[in-house]
């Protein structure tokens, strides 16, 4: 089965667009590093994801991101051998990387060679995504503009994940030290500086294969810590577009009163709000214990304080209507601790807690870890709030983000609110790397054998129906399990001026729409 991508259109008329000017945004936090393929956060995506290409890309312009809406990079085109264990891409010629040397087919395989552990180069600090390649036994070339990937068996998720930001091309003949600090890319924008705490330079790449992109001549970031007083910012004129999903839904109110001519629109985020327990520390090593907590959440309460009702409650994958394979309503509302009856439920919790010996007068006193973003903080608050009501007394500690993620890492915490962010909506990208055995981002040391067995087999079977029954069973386990309990899917808000056009932010992935290439200021 071949698949042939289409060329990318222009959402507006070419005679209409301007070239040149500056996009201004503010960025909320600092990035840990600029290195795509070691991060797992949306601050290292949105200021440096229009560095690099991707062999393919979800279509910028569409809305909702799908395999049919995958679209050619640097690959012009792709095919499956009749096995569909071999996607063989035919590269773009003519490509420079930002410091001037070809890209080849060996930079592909290079790169790929280094996700999987089998390159003889420098290797990754850290390798989060390694588990959506585990099928891939290698990529080997036919010349300097093919490289094929050979799996071990069917994977049909495979070119949704390459088109994941997370999944840029690097360059073989760049030390991955470099690319931590001074990224080197095929991109429409090149980078520039990277000022810890204050700023991010990008400036356009004269040299881009797409000759008449990209239409900005440089994107600046300027870090803000106060997310009041970067809404006052963006108010006021002096930033083009909002961070990503920066908008609560309290706050779009007081952006449009302030900005009544911004362009604003509250979407889904793919972001997902969840309880991680450390189920290794005692006494969180007690499946009855983890149960009662996963049972004190009450989703509606979460729902109505943070987005006044608007959020979507499922499992592990972003449920319907936007998402492509979670679970259907009824279904969601049948699983532990998502009916409506939330008294049971915490009656239920408390039993569970009086029996391993919690009480009012003998509470179990734990710290509660999250990161610094009012996105996390305030979620937080309300767990907090909520496990009181089963005993458990929390104390917040809140980290920046270089220790939370290194803390996570580490497995060194014992609660954590998180808020995870899926890069695509594919099982693959979601429950493999958040709930697999093996995953270096299964922070909570979750393992169930049976779990495992069906990603596989979901993983690789080519009947998209049959495929999300088995995702659904899956879901239903992890739920039953406790293993990484859901509390609520993100909807928040991007706001931008009304003369930034080409911007279109995606309905299942806050990730994948942030290159900028198609972007232009008419003004």
């Amino acid at each position: 089965m071949a698949t042939l991508g289409m060329a990318l259109l222009a959402a507006t008329p070419a005679a209409a667009q301007k070239r040149g000017g500056t996009l201004r945004l503010y960025h909320n936090d600092n990035p840990p590093s600029t290195s795509l393929l070691e991060e797992s956060t949306i601050a290292a995506v949105t200021p440096f994801s229009a560095v690099f290409n991707n062999l393919v890309v979800f279509d910028p312009s569409k809305v909702h991101e799908s395999i049919e809406t995958v679209i050619p990079d640097l690959a012009e085109s792709w095919s499956w051998d009749n096995t569909s264990t071999k996607l063989t891409f035919k590269l773009r010629q003519g490509v420079k990387w930002h410091d001037g040397k070809p890209f080849t087919a060996k930079d592909v395989q290079c790169t790929w060679r280094m996700l999987i552990g089998k390159s003889d180069v420098q290797e990754f600090h850290r390798n989060p995504r390694r588990v959506w390649y585990a099928k891939l036994q290698d990529v080997t070339i036919n010349g300097d503009y093919e490289a094929t990937f050979e799996l071990s068996e069917p994977q049909p998720s495979l070119p949704v994940l390459l088109a994941s930001a997370f999944s840029p091309v690097y360059p073989c003949h760049v030390p991955q030290q470099t690319m931590r600090t001074r990224p080197v890319g095929t991109g429409p924008f090149k980078f520039v500086e990277f000022k810890r705490g204050e700023s991010i330079r990008l400036v356009r790449n004269p040299d881009y294969w797409k000759k008449d992109r990209p239409y900005l001549d440089e994107i600046t970031f300027r870090m803000i810590d106060s997310r009041a007083t970067r809404m006052l910012a963006f108010a006021t004129g002096e930033f083009d577009i909002t961070f990503p999903s920066d908008v609560s839904v309290p706050l779009m109110r007081d952006v449009k009163a302030r900005s009544p001519n911004a362009i604003c629109e509250m979407i889904t985020t793919g972001t997902q709000i969840n309880l991680m327990v450390n189920r290794e520390n005692p006494p969180f090593d007690s499946p009855d214990i983890r149960r009662a907590m996963s049972l004190a959440i009450d989703r509606k309460a979460f729902n109505t304080i943070l987005m006044e009702g608007s959020g979507l409650m499922g499992g592990a994958m972003l449920p319907k209507p936007v998402g492509e394979w979670g679970l259907p309503p009824e279904m969601v509302s049948s699983l532990t601790g998502y009916g409506p009856d939330t008294d049971k439920n915490i009656a239920e919790a408390q039993q569970i807690m009086q029996k391993l010996g919690y009480s009012d007068a003998k509470p179990l006193q734990i710290k509660i870890q999250t990161r610094n973003l009012p996105t996390y903080r305030d979620p937080a608050v309300i767990l907090t709030d909520q496990l009181k009501k089963i005993y458990i007394l929390g104390e917040l500690d809140i980290l920046d983000t270089p220790r939370w993620y290194a803390r996570l890492a580490r497995k060194d915490y014992t609660i954590g609110l998180n808020v995870t962010g899926v890069s695509v909506d594919d099982p693959d990208g979601n429950i493999v790397e958040n709930y697999s055995c093996k995953s270096e981002r299964n922070y909570t040391q979750y393992c169930n054998a049976e779990v495992d067995r069906r990603l596989a087999a979901q993983s690789s079977e080519l009947d998209k129906e049959k495929r999300r029954k088995i995702v659904w069973d899956i879901e239903r386990l992890l739920v039953d399990d406790a293993a990484r309990p859901i509390i609520l899917f993100g909807v928040a808000g991007n706001c931008w001026q009304p003369y930034v056009k080409n911007f279109a932010p995606h309905d299942n992935s806050q990730y994948n729409n942030l290159r900028f290439e198609e972007v232009w200021l008419d003004k």
